[in-house]
């Protein structure tokens, strides 16, 4: 079994924890460093008093499951509606994200922000040469890094229920991949608090808190896999400049609310995005040195201005 033949599939579910059967040919996701891990696994000790010193064999009391992958940032490479979206889609709507398709001709565009109520779930076929995963019930949470020069990438941690007798012996799909090439990190507008703030890299995290509840009537015994809380954070590395011109410190330390925006990263139509955060604030500031040149390391968070609105991520 090979580390580098594995696929995964996702699809958003009608109903919680049903399996809408995700197929190679319209659910493929291209993917990079994948892993899965139990979560949650119940090994239950038997503390037994008898004459022997042994243990006990300890009972099993069900698991959940944990896949993590990275993938990368692009569009769809033609113009979007109801069925032409970005590759991850259905995993970002996992994360708590809303998704809104914008059908204007010439204009069409797919923004994510970040949602409170009405959060999707999804199902996760995960093939690994020879063997395979189903995960139901997904949610979980994505963080963004994004460094000049390079591909950004989105990397999930998603958690689901396992389905039936999982994993079981099944041969490797043939997946269909969305052919279109990322653009890089380069010729971006990126701005904080109206200055255009020259960086090198630029992360942010929805912080989502992932809630596994107890259930007798579940077969593994968890409920409805649920994101509580989210925490909307991130960092990047301006070079520092006199505190005429930018006074980064001052900014941290009076709680300044600032607008970021990432420009529009992609100079083709339908393979372009941009971020917009606009309420953000410094939660450390820190020296840093890139090539003998003097840089801060900043730390943020990002709040509401309205409500659901930390971060508008849209592909167009």
């Amino acid at each position: 079994m090979l580390t580098n033949r594995e696929v995964i599939l996702a699809k958003i579910e009608v109903s919680y924890g049903v399996d809408p059967t995700p197929l190679p040919g319209t659910d493929a996701v291209l993917i990079e460093n994948p892993a899965w891990a139990h979560e949650g696994a119940r090994m239950n000790e038997r503390l037994g008093i008898r004459p022997s010193l042994g243990k006990l064999q300890q009972v099993f009391g069900g698991t959940l499951a944990t896949v993590t992958f990275d993938v990368e940032l692009k569009g769809a490479g033609v113009a979007y509606s109801a069925s032409v979206l970005p590759e991850l889609d259905a995993l970002l709507r996992m994360c708590a994200l809303s998704s809104t398709v914008d059908t204007t001709p010439s204009s069409e565009s797919v923004t994510y922000a970040p949602a409170s109520t009405a959060i999707e779930s999804g199902t996760i076929y995960y093939y690994q040469d020879g063997t395979r995963f189903i995960l139901t019930g997904c949610r979980g949470n994505v963080s963004f890094a994004a460094e000049v020069g390079g591909v950004a990438k989105a990397s999930f941690t998603i958690t689901g229920h396992v389905l039936g007798s999982n994993p079981a012996d099944v041969a490797l799909p043939t997946p269909t991949y969305d052919s279109t090439v990322p653009p890089p990190v380069i010729n971006g507008a990126f701005t904080i608090d109206s200055f255009t703030a020259v960086i090198n890299a630029l992360n942010f995290d929805l912080g989502n808190t992932v809630a596994t509840p107890p259930d007798l009537s579940d077969v593994n015994g968890f409920g409805e896999i649920q994101v509580t809380m989210r925490d909307v954070n991130g960092s990047f590395d301006p070079e520092h400049e006199l505190i005429a011109t930018e006074d980064f410190i001052g900014n941290w330390k009076s709680g300044l609310s600032m607008a970021l925006a990432s420009g529009t990263i992609g100079a083709n139509q339908y393979n372009s995005y941009a971020l917009t955060m606009p309420a953000v604030y410094y939660r450390e500031v820190a020296p840093g040195d890139r090539d003998g040149i003097r840089t801060l390391d900043l730390t943020f968070g990002a709040t509401e201005s309205t409500g659901d609105d930390e971060f508008s991520l849209v592909f167009n």
